[in-house]
């Protein structure tokens, strides 16, 4: 009777764990590329290779968040903020996310096969670059930028499961979606500040301050609406795009107004909230584009 009762729990408490929601941020630019390589090679959704390109993709993401949640335990336990995560109070074993993180492991690599040999070659080095920012923050001043190089995946992998070819725009969009999210964690990371300097954690706000870590934000994100308008017009997008375009842009420019150096109490409005706005809005534009404009079928 006790096991049938935890172990639906440890299942709720992983899943907690390696925040499944947040998949929102990457995931819609995988969607992208992947359904713009779809388009490149013919009118029609290739329905299975989405499906399973959605389960690599969430499976990876889950073998990075277990990885780093593994990693930073005892770096969590020092930090208010993140004291509460389960594997400090408890809620959940080492033993069962190691579990689970071999669970989404195992996953990933079937998913990557299935998706063909290239996906499969290169899957250990997206699962390097994927768990390396864990140990990122105890070597370099820079963690964001291993951040963005592991987002920047999504997109590219996405690419690569269509079509089994190097692509130069889904590499735009990668580096596009890698500064757009190495950027916004650049805010994330100014709340840490006192305590990371406490406990030895190193970032950019960490080393040179809160203010000059969201003016470069800032100009991370300039550098990220102009990737996004160079994807566009590498790929053909049309007016439905540029509109997602302007959007994207207005979104930013309210995420930096938010948030200022003596007052970040508005951060995880502009972490959560507007990104998450972002991800999935530019997608339904792009979605748009490609169906009404660009002649995509299901």
């Amino acid at each position: 009777m006790t096991s049938s009762v935890e172990a639906p729990n440890k299942v709720k408490a992983f899943l907690r764990l390696v925040m499944i929601e947040h998949s929102v941020f990457a995931l819609p630019f995988a969607y992208v590329a992947a359904l713009t390589a779809m388009r490149a090679e013919g009118p029609h959704v290739q329905w299975s290779t989405l499906g399973v390109v959605t389960v690599a993709m969430v499976a990876a993401r889950t073998v990075a968040m277990a990885a780093n949640r593994i990693i930073d335990r005892r770096i969590d336990a020092q930090n208010p903020r993140t004291a509460q995560r389960e594997l400090v109070t408890g809620a959940l074993s080492v033993r069962s996310a190691w579990v689970g993180l071999g669970v989404a492991l195992v996953v990933f690599l079937a998913s990557a096969a299935w998706l063909g040999w290239l996906c499969l070659v290169l899957s250990p080095i997206a699962l390097f670059f994927l768990t390396i920012y864990s140990y990122a923050k105890r070597f370099t001043d820079f963690p964001q930028a291993f951040l963005g190089l592991a987002q920047a995946i999504a997109p590219i992998g996405a690419w690569i499961a269509v079509t089994g070819e190097w692509s130069w725009p889904a590499f735009v969009l990668g580096l596009a979606v890698g500064t757009w999210i190495g950027g916004f964690d650049l805010i994330y990371a100014c709340q840490d500040v006192d305590v990371d300097r406490r406990i030895g954690v190193r970032s950019v706000p960490v080393r040179f301050g809160i203010a000059a870590s969201l003016h470069a934000s800032t100009v991370v994100h300039v550098i990220t609406v102009a990737l996004y308008v160079w994807f566009g017009a590498l790929t053909g997008y049309g007016w439905l795009w540029w509109v997602g375009m302007v959007f994207t842009a207005v979104v930013l420019a309210y995420e930096h107004a938010i948030v200022r150096p003596g007052d970040l109490s508005r951060v995880n409005r502009a972490f959560f909230t507007a990104n998450g706005v972002i991800g999935i809005v530019l997608f339904l534009f792009a979605l748009g584009d490609l169906v009404v404009l660009q002649g995509l079928r299901g």
